[in-house]
């Protein structure tokens, strides 16, 4: 049957957060020491494809919680643009996130921040002893998290419950309110599924945009990679805000846009969709306010990011099945990409 591994690997991942959330507690003890011994006064988030969203999520979940600067960037950026990325190798704490821990643009990477000073590399991978998580000084398992798909799913959900945890903890806050989400993630996957298959199969709309701002930016981004590469469809992803400043000329009937309310600016968020809805458009919130998919509204902000995610899966999912096509393998993708190393 086409997607059986995605949807298993869908519908399966609080468990996976559950594993995530139990490694992080054995090394939660290094991670504090290793961090106050570094005084890094920049923290740099590099990925590729999914993983590049997934560090913009945590480069932002991670300056809001601890008030160290960080940011992210693709690890071809670094790669071949290292003098606007980094001013400062030696007092910046590199994170390197790769689901395989093979990538050739994030070794490559690794390799030549280690090269100029760089004053640790920390990595979150689902292969603990892949050749990435052997440059690494830390690594941040997510072993349950391994799928047989190409595209991520489980994989970057628990990386990024990973990662939340990480920032929670070095921002002196008290990480173990995760636990709390696996069930909640499992609420959430029986009680959207037909919401969110109901709208994948509506064969009137075109194209499915994706609002996002703060961390959600970094998640709504990965959304509209899943539409684009599970469903072929059209798929997009801006701020909010931003989305008012020309891209609106495309919400009409054909358009479903979805937005991901956070729990800090959620009037002016919904205000913005209900101005797309009013153009026509279709439109979904995903919010801890209670409009549309409804999420707990019990949580610290930064606990948020990864209950996002399996709506929006699933909705990628769906819209594949839907096309008669396979969100196993999507069209032309591997599940990791090699590059000749010589060419850097």
């Amino acid at each position: 049957m086409n997607g059986q591994h995605t949807y298993q690997e869908i519908t399966t991942q609080p468990t996976a957060w559950e594993d995530a959330l139990t490694a992080f507690a054995g090394i939660a003890p290094t991670l504090k020491a290793s961090w106050q011994a570094l005084d890094a006064n920049q923290v740099l988030f590099i990925g590729c494809g999914s993983t590049h969203y997934l560090s913009l999520a945590a480069a932002a979940l991670f300056q809001q919680t601890t008030g160290v600067a960080a940011r992210a960037v693709p690890s071809s950026e670094l790669l071949l643009f290292d003098k606007t990325v980094v001013a400062d190798p030696a007092r910046t704490l590199l994170v390197a996130i790769s689901r395989s821990g093979t990538t050739t643009e994030t070794i490559t990477a690794v390799s030549k921040f280690q090269q100029q000073g760089g004053a640790a590399v920390w990595t979150i991978t689902c292969y603990p002893e892949s050749p990435l998580a052997q440059l690494s000084n830390i690594v941040l398992p997510t072993v349950a998290a391994q799928e047989q798909s190409v595209a991520q799913t489980r994989s970057f959900a628990s990386m990024m419950i990973m990662a939340q945890a990480l920032a929670a903890h070095l921002g002196g806050q008290d990480w173990t309110v995760l636990h709390e989400l696996p069930e909640y993630g499992r609420t959430l996957i029986d009680q959207t599924n037909d919401t969110v298959q109901a709208l994948a199969q509506r064969t009137d709309l075109a194209r499915f945009t994706f609002l996002g701002s703060g961390p959600q930016y970094g998640i709504a981004s990965e959304a509209m990679l899943k539409m684009t590469e599970m469903s072929l469809t059209v798929a997009y992803a801006f701020h909010f805000m931003e989305y008012r400043h020309g891209p609106m000329s495309m919400a009409n009937s054909e358009a479903a846009i979805i937005g991901l309310l956070s729990p800090t600016a959620t009037t002016h968020e919904k205000q913005v969709l209900d101005e797309m809805a009013a153009n026509g458009a279709v439109t979904l919130a995903i919010s801890p306010a209670g409009s549309g998919i409804s999420l707990p509204d019990n949580l610290p902000v930064w606990a948020y990011p990864v209950l996002y995610l399996p709506p929006l899966q699933l909705l990628a999912y769906h819209r594949s099945i839907a096309k008669g096509l396979d969100p196993d393998n999507p069209r032309n993708l591997t599940a990791v990409v090699y590059l000749d190393t010589a060419a850097f």
